[in-house]
């Protein structure tokens, strides 16, 4: 197949079960009749990959996967690109493809991340979404807005996050809306967008970054070849929409400071994460919003493909990180346990000379196989030692089959393994010890802040795919899931019910597979023992 451009595009956060391409095995999804109209016609004529699956978890950790080809989260956390990988983006120059990067994804700028940008011939920045560093103004802040992201301004405000709430939750989110101290604090929101008018799409991220994309791709020419990065937060929390999508899955008031569109990480039945029905029927209405106007304003993209004729030189590529359970298994957020939900997420491409355009395949694939498979879209070779596997062969109709495992997870909790019809998860053990391997001294589990000098650190060439040598720092870990579950998930699409004592021979046959993998991916051997793997 040809060279062409390559237009790579990952929507955060978006569950696959609310677009029209996939099936949704839960009722109130179904109910809800997600409007998705743009991706349903991309659908129709790109292939859609039916059994795709997440790495490393959760929105940085996969970002070096896409763009390193790494599956890091056996070794470290959350972090920068390290001095030892190779970005797609230099890839691409190096190869003499002009790269660009449009994105209002903050957290690729902040305390924790460097090398995510740099390498671009230019990228464009769309400032305000989350908790980004940005605004400070103005002093008296929204409060009904402040409620809903999760301020109780009635209540002790020198208490913070850490002191209510259980180990979801991120202890950096305070409750004082005029805190300096912590570098995650949700008042930033509030003032990031107090000029944006709520009535005006325009003001909002998605608008913003699939506009500039769509401007891009009418107004680039001359050069012979290129890769457009787009790196989109939203369907990310805040679920704070604007009209007309705030009111096109609900019957509330969508400004009602008592609905909240910034939940808390964690179980919905107590805690800080609790949810009343009320409330959950809310943010899951205003999450089905933001997936509307995410798919509206990319239209306009699609429309500028149209427009300008590049269809026939361009491959796209679409995607996310993760998804987000709400409420499902009693769970708000990602920073659960890891059910398909989350970790199984969409994957579209489309490719002019592809003979499968338009149909599903079957083939079991893992986030990291994009690194590999946009750079042989580009003409240009991954590096050997990578863990990604290019799905050209599939796109090009030379294969049926990928993988025979995928692995997932967050480093220092649970390990995932599915084979694509099972999912096996095995918990942490949290009394063997668990090591970050990076070439910086990173705060794997606090990015957001400034990082320090750590005492008892190691170096060495501790890692299998380089040489690398890099610092080995020592950390706590924590479970989640407490005891192996394995779903059916052909039989049992919920995965609601865990089958692993009533199916021996099965759970032994996923053991095998998560062993197999970790040996072929040659995992440190501390992992073995975190996951009870006796070798």
């Amino acid at each position: 197949m040809r060279d062409l451009n390559v237009l790579f595009i990952s929507v955060d956060s978006l569950r696959r079960d609310m677009l029209g391409a996939y099936d949704s095995p839960f009722d109130w999804v179904t109910d809800l009749g997600v409007e998705t109209p743009n991706l349903d016609r991309f659908a129709e004529k790109a292939i859609t990959f039916d059994n795709h699956y997440a790495g490393s978890l959760p929105c940085m950790p996969a970002r070096r996967e896409w763009d390193t080809g790494i599956q890091e989260f056996l070794w470290r956390g959350w972090g920068p690109i390290e001095a030892y990988d190779t970005t797609l983006a230099e890839k691409a120059r190096n190869n003499g493809v002009l790269t660009k990067l449009l994105t209002d994804h903050f957290h690729l700028f902040q305390h924790g991340s460097s090398g995510y940008y740099e390498d671009y011939h230019g990228f464009e920045f769309v400032r305000g979404h989350e908790d980004d560093l940005w605004r400070t103004q103005p002093y008296e802040a929204d409060e009904d807005l402040l409620q809903q992201v999760g301020y109780d301004l009635d209540s002790d405000r020198a208490e913070t996050t850490a002191e209510v709430t259980d180990a979801a939750a991120n202890p950096n989110h305070v409750l004082d809306p005029y805190d300096l101290g912590h570098y995650r604090p949700r008042w930033k929101y509030v003032r990031n967008v107090a000029e944006f008018d709520d009535e005006d799409e325009t003001d909002f991220f998605a608008a913003k970054v699939f506009s500039r994309a769509a401007d891009w791709l009418r107004t680039t020419s001359g050069w012979d070849q290129w890769l457009l990065r787009i790196d989109e937060f939203d369907v990310h929390e805040p679920f704070h929409c604007p009209e007309p999508y705030a009111s096109m899955y609900t019957d509330e008031d969508p400004r009602d400071p008592e609905l909240p569109v910034w939940p808390y990480y964690g179980r919905t039945d107590g805690g800080q994460a609790a949810l009343t029905d009320r409330e959950l029927a809310f943010i899951r209405s205003q999450f089905a919003g933001k997936v509307t106007m995410v798919d509206t304003w990319l239209g306009r993209v699609f429309d500028a493909l149209d427009a300008q004729d590049l269809w026939d030189e361009t491959a796209v590529v679409i995607t996310s990180d993760h998804g987000f359970l709400l409420g499902e298994h009693g769970w708000i957020g990602k920073m659960s346990p890891d059910f398909d939900l989350v970790a199984q997420t969409p994957l579209f491409v489309w490719h002019p000379d592809a003979p499968a355009s338009g149909k599903t395949v079957e083939a079991l694939t893992s986030a990291v196989d994009l690194h590999a498979t946009v750079l042989d879209l580009l003409g240009a070779e991954s590096d050997a030692g990578t863990h990604s596997e290019s799905l050209l062969p599939i796109i090009q109709g030379e294969a049926t089959e990928h993988r025979d495992w995928a692995l997932y997870g967050w480093w220092h909790s649970d390990i995932n393994v599915t084979d694509g019809t099972h999912t096996y998860m095995t918990p942490i053990q949290e009394d063997v010890p668990l090591y970050n391997y990076s070439t910086t001294q990173m705060s794997a589990q606090s990015p957001f802040t400034p990082t320090s000098g750590y005492e008892g650190a190691e170096s060495g060439a501790f890692l299998p795919y380089t040489d690398v040598p890099v610092w080995r720092q020592q950390y706590p870990s924590a479970s989640l899931v407490r005891q192996p579950r394995l779903y059916d998930t052909d039989a049992d699409p919920r995965q609601s019910d865990n089958i692993v004592t009533e199916s021996p021979s099965v759970t032994a046959e996923m053991e095998d597979l998560l062993q197999g993998a970790l040996e072929t991916m040659a995992a440190p051997e501390e992992v073995f023992e975190q996951y009870g793997i006796d070798r």
